[in-house]
């Protein structure tokens, strides 16, 4: 109940005034049946802008943090997305990865809509990273079609870190289903997931036009928080005069 009080009365009027998100391909999502939707991910806006804009209602495995910050507004977080039906997901380690699949495939086996960000993370610098197998398993599991969608202008309405977006223009493009049935029974192969996936990511791509990363989001970012700390300390280094 108070996913759609959230989406028709709370929130969603109040995104579509500040984004007005401008909506295309929408008739690829399928009106029923179990589905996958994979996305880019820009921004922390882009687990609230496309709920609010598809028919129906999208379940999206968030990680874990939100669930278990301090303080008050650790609690509203995470009362937050509990009340809107999201599924923490810890990110720690494999057997954490086996948890999510198994819970991503208990929203696809009652007919629902799954919402996952293959890159596993928000993207720091607005480029698209390689995504992880986890969506291609789900998907031959679950024997369901995946949606790519690309989020478009929320990396510079609300950039990580900034609380307060800023008024930028938003574009939300789904791409026809990708239908992966050729490889059923295959999931445990790793050549054929990583091919699934990187059709996956390539289909966002061509949706989104950003510039594309062969390396795991995670994996780039602490390369360049440790870059740029590097630069710190040999600039504090520098001699005065």
């Amino acid at each position: 109940m108070f996913y759609y009080v959230l989406k028709y009365v709370l929130l969603g009027p109040l995104l579509r005034l500040v984004f007005r998100p401008r909506i295309e391909g929408l008739e690829h999502v399928p009106d029923t049946g179990a589905a996958i939707i994979a996305g880019n991910h820009l921004s922390f806006s882009d687990h609230f802008l496309m709920p609010a804009v598809l028919k129906r209602r999208i379940t999206f495995l968030a990680k874990a943090e939100y669930f278990t910050g301090p303080g008050l507004k650790g609690r509203l977080t995470a009362a937050f997305f509990r009340s809107a039906g999201q599924i923490p997901v810890d990110r720690s380690g494999k057997e954490a990865g086996q948890a999510a699949i198994r819970e991503g495939l208990g929203v696809l086996s009652k007919d629902q809509l799954l919402g996952i960000y293959p890159e596993g993370t928000r993207s720091h610098d607005g480029r698209l990273y390689k995504g992880k197998v986890g969506v291609a398993v789900m998907a031959l599991r679950a024997g369901v079609p995946v949606i790519p969608c690309a989020m478009i202008g929320t990396f510079e309405a609300q950039p990580p870190g900034k609380v307060v977006p800023n008024l930028h223009p938003v574009v939300i493009r789904f791409g026809k289903p990708l239908d992966f049935s050729r490889y059923a029974g295959m999931e445990n192969e790793k050549a054929v997931l990583r091919a699934i996936t990187d059709e996956i990511m390539y289909a966002i791509l061509s949706l989104s036009e950003q510039e594309y990363v062969d390396k795991y989001a995670a994996v780039a970012k602490a390369e360049d928080t440790a870059a740029n700390s590097d630069k710190e300390r040999r600039f504090r280094k520098l001699p005065l005069s």
